[in-house]
């Protein structure tokens, strides 16, 4: 998992802001399952406020699942 997120983050690295916007707003948009809006909005918001390092610790267990999962699923390719 954590090989993962390290992947993911480096991705995220060298991508411009631009790029970034463009691709989470495409993300958001195919996904069709609420709960997971739901979550993801709550990271968001709670993440806006948050310190550099301290979002991730202040997630449940339940939460962070949620981001492995939807970090797998952005994974996947698409059919």
């Amino acid at each position: 998992m954590g090989e993962l997120i390290f992947d993911r983050i480096l991705r995220i690295l060298i991508m411009s802001t631009v790029e970034l916007k463009s691709n989470l707003h495409q993300l958001i948009d195919d996904i069709q399952n609420t709960k997971l809006l739901e979550s993801l909005h709550d990271l968001l918001s709670e993440s806006k406020n948050a310190k550099a390092g301290t979002l991730w610790n202040s997630l449940t267990e339940s939460q962070r699942n949620e981001v492995m999962v939807l970090m797998k699923n952005l994974r996947a390719p698409k059919t």
